[in-house]
């Protein structure tokens, strides 16, 4: 049975079915997070993972947007915490979309509340974000920093040598117009919500260990 990773979603129901079509039907799915804001249908995109939960073997890790969702159910969110949200991180429109529902159900916040923070294999450990490459993969999984792992990108400014991870990172968060392929980082956040534009605008798998990438077109 292989195993693929999926990026960050983000309200793109459509995109996700054209992908998950393409993959192998006995596959695992380890979905990266961020499931909701920015695109055009977070309800329903959520509606959807629940469904190929039933049908699929799936594995579902937390994204911060996924986390500010919460926060806002749960009215942990400071006035100034749900303003960044609300007006800049898609959060404005992904509240309109559930008020159409009659607000989120109670199906969708256990969904998002059973999400891990990380996914361990003996080739990978898959994440959101990224994780701290000053410290080794295990002491970080034997100690998890939600904050780092659901928002940090301070490895990307780091070269692969000088990362102390013992095994390959998998991520998602940070929109980039091509994966990246590094020894011991890979990041599949190609900007799904972004509809073509300047080379963003897909959804992107990729198969580990073998790092075979399969991507499609943002679809609405």
């Amino acid at each position: 049975m292989s195993t693929w990773a999926i990026g960050d979603v983000h309200g793109c129901v459509r995109t996700l079915d054209a992908l998950v079509a393409q993959l192998p039907p006995d596959a695992t799915l380890v979905f990266l997070g961020d499931y909701v804001d920015r695109g055009p249908d977070s309800p329903g995109t959520l509606d959807r993972l629940i469904a190929l939960d039933r049908e699929r073997t799936c594995v579902f890790l937390r994204g911060n947007h996924d986390q500010m969702l919460l926060d806002a159910v749960d009215e942990r969110m400071t006035p100034d915490d749900l303003a960044l949200w609300t007006k800049h991180n898609g959060g404005g429109a992904t509240l309109a979309q559930y008020a159409q529902r009659g607000g989120v159900p109670d199906e969708h916040v256990a969904f998002l509340r059973a999400t891990r923070l990380f996914y361990d294999t003996p080739d990978a450990v898959y994440v959101h974000a990224g994780l701290n490459p000053f410290a080794s993969v295990a002491a970080q999984l034997a100690d998890p920093d939600p904050f780092t792992m659901l928002w940090t990108r301070r490895h990307l400014d780091v070269l692969p040598a000088e990362r102390r991870w013992e095994k390959t990172v998998v991520c998602g968060h940070t929109p980039h117009r091509e994966p990246i392929d590094q020894s011991n980082l890979v990041l599949i956040d190609t900007g799904a919500f972004r509809p073509s534009v300047d080379g963003f605008g897909r959804l992107t798998a990729v198969e580990m260990p073998a790092r075979r990438f399969v991507s499609v077109l943002y679809s609405d």
